[in-house]
Parts: structure tokens; C-alpha cells; sequence
């Protein structure tokens, strides 16, 4: 007795013992011949264990590895997959003999039942008759009587065990459709995850792609930079020392008109009539001449601007922000042409 439940449990038959012995641990049905053997000693239908191994190998490579559905020891096949394990006979021929005993014992998993413990559906309208017809018209079981003289007097009928029989072999076949389809999807999963790592991986090479172009880009803006601010310093450079020489020569001239100035105003002051006379003359023509030679050579007007080293990058500004991927030179050329062709229609 169930101390919890209080109900009486009936201890298992040595055949249900035996028969849960011999059920397959993936359809939980009896084992179907042929019965193979695994090396952990744990026994599957064949079909079931190439059910298995497909949905482990659904691209049929040769040989594989799955794992016992038991004890998940690793299985490891050779080039003849399943058909490669060893067959057990012994668990085949004790299948066959435990077959012979419930043909000739009838249902061997039930035991004699009491009477009290017998329990018969019965039918709803017929309270005292036993569900023993099958109505096919209305897809219900139900009593003879019914059949006779009640609701399905009119309807086609059949033993409970022909639609028994019929609807458990639709449902077993509806059972190895899902087993069929189930493979299928699972191969699909299998396909797909590794469709998306190859994404990943795709998308990884890409992207190192497009990052060495962007800094070959870089580097070639950097080059060309450098080659631009070299023309920049180099013409600064040659202004530079234009100006300077002509600084040079301004202060050259400067520095002599400064000395004759001086020159000229102690013959003034400290030179008496005659010596002066002497002198003067000479200054004269000198501060003359110094005064003529006074306007050197300037710069020209906007010798100092560098408005000329202006970079218009308009053109390669709006070219870089329509850099898009599978588009290639030809196709900008191409396309610049078909533009300039509607802008002179326009015209």
C-alpha cells in the first residue's frame, strides 16, 4: 500500500519486468529486430540507432560518433556506421521466445485481476452494456445496443479491435513521419548554425578588408599632405629669402646715407670756408646720387599671399562620403559622364 495516496499498488509481473528489460530506450517499445549491441553493453533497435546517427551526421559522412541515449558513452562508428556494430542474438532469440509466451498465454503483462478490480468502460445510455462496437459514421466507441436500437442504429460500426489495430498503426506511422521530420529539422538547425558562423566569419574577413582599404586611403592623404606642405614651405622658403636680401640690400643703402649724412654735416661744422668749398662739391654729387639710388627694388603688390596654395576638395570630399561597397572607379567615371550629359541637356 501507497502510505501517501493510501491506494493499494500492485507489485510489477516478472513479464512487465521482463518487457521493460526489452524496450528499446528511444521508441520505449519493445526492441525491433535487428538489435545491436553497444560497447557499453546497452542494446538498441537498429533502426532506431540509425535514427540516431543520421540526426548526429545528417550529411552521411563516413563514420561518425553518437552518444548511448543510456549511459552517454561516446560511440564511435567506423565507415559502416551502424551496420557496422555487432547484432545481439541472445536479447533477439529471448525477444522471440517472450512473443510465443503471450500468444499462447494471451496479454501476459496482465495479471488475473480480482473482480472488484476489473473495470470495463460502460455506456453512457445503456448503463449495463459494455462499450464493445466502434461507430466509424460518428468516430466513437459505443454499445450494441446502441448500434440496435439507439442513436447509431443507422451509422456503419466495427469491433473495437480492428479500429484499435488500424488507428494504432496510423498512429505509429504518424510517429515515424515526426521521427522522419524531426531528423530533417534538426539537420536544418545543424545547416543553419553553421551558415551563421560562416556569417561570422564572412563578416570578419570584411571587415580586415575595409579596414586596410581605409588606411591605405589614409596614408595616401598622409603622403599627399606631405608632398602639398613641402610645396608650401618650399615657395615660403624662396619669399622668405627674397625679402631678406632685399632687406639686406635696404639697410646696406641706409647705413651709407646715414655715413654721408654724417659726413656732410661735420664738412659744415668743422671745415672753414676754403676746405669747404673744397669738400662740398664732392658731397653734393654724392648725396645726390645717394638719393636717386634710394628707390630699390620692392616686392610686387600680393608677393606676400598664398591664396594660390587653396585646396578645393569639394569634389573628393563628395566622392569619399559616396563610398559605398561594390561600386568601382568605372562606375563613378560612368557615372559622372551620364551627370554632365543631363546637366547640357539642361542647358
Amino acid at each position: 500500500m501507497d502510505i501517501r495516496t493510501g491506494q493499494i499498488v500492485r507489485a510489477p509481473s516478472p513479464m512487465e519486468s521482463l518487457e521493460k528489460q526489452l524496450s528499446c530506450p528511444i521508441c520505449l517499445d519493445m526492441f525491433t529486430k535487428p538489435v545491436v549491441i553497444l560497447p557499453c553493453q546497452h542494446n538498441l533497435c537498429r533502426s532506431c540507432a540509425s535514427d540516431l546517427y543520421d540526426s548526429k551526421n545528417p550529411y552521411h559522412y563516413s563514420g561518425g560518433i553518437f552518444r548511448c541515449p543510456t549511459c552517454r558513452f561516446e560511440v564511435v562508428l567506423d565507415r559502416h556506421g551502424v551496420y557496422g556494430l555487432q547484432r545481439n542474438l541472445l536479447v533477439e532469440n529471448i525477444i522471440d521466445i517472450y512473443k510465443q509466451q503471450l500468444e499462447k498465454g494471451g496479454n501476459a503483462l496482465e495479471p488475473p485481476l480480482k473482480s472488484k478490480e476489473t473495470k470495463e468502460p460502460m455506456c453512457e445510455v445503456h448503463e449495463d452494456e459494455k462499450i464493445n462496437i466502434y461507430c466509424i459514421t460518428c468516430q466513437t466507441p459505443s454499445c450494441s445496443m446502441c448500434k440496435v436500437f439507439g442513436q447509431h442504429k443507422d451509422c456503419e460500426v466495427s469491433t473495437l479491435k480492428v479500429v484499435y489495430e488500424a488507428q494504432k498503426s496510423e498512429l505509429k506511422n504518424s510517429i515515424d513521419l515526426l521521427g522522419a521530420s524531426n531528423s530533417c529539422l534538426k539537420a536544418i538547425l545543424v545547416q543553419m548554425e553553421e551558415n551563421s558562423k560562416m556569417v561570422e566569419a564572412n563578416s570578419q574577413v570584411q571587415k580586415q578588408k575595409l579596414g586596410e582599404k581605409f588606411d591605405l586611403l589614409y596614408a595616401i592623404l598622409e603622403d599627399r599632405k606631405t608632398q602639398l606642405l613641402d610645396k608650401i614651405a618650399q615657395e615660403q622658403d624662396e619669399k622668405v629669402a627674397v625679402v631678406r636680401s632685399l632687406v639686406q640690400q635696404y639697410n646696406e643703402h641706409l647705413q651709407a646715407s646715414i655715413k654721408l649724412m654724417d659726413k656732410a654735416s661735420q664738412t659744415i661744422d668743422n671745415c672753414n670756408t676754403a676746405e669747404f668749398l673744397i669738400a662740398a662739391k664732392q658731397l653734393i654729387t654724392e648725396a645726390k646720387d645717394t638719393s636717386k639710388n634710394s628707390q630699390l627694388e620692392r616686392p610686387e603688390p600680393g608677393f606676400e599671399s598664398m591664396d594660390h596654395f587653396t585646396l578645393f576638395t569639394e569634389d573628393a570630399e563628395a566622392m569619399l562620403a559616396k563610398l559605398d561597397f561594390g561600386v568601382s572607379g568605372d562606375d563613378d567615371e560612368e557615372n559622372e559622364e551620364e551627370e554632365e550629359e543631363e546637366e547640357e541637356e539642361e542647358e
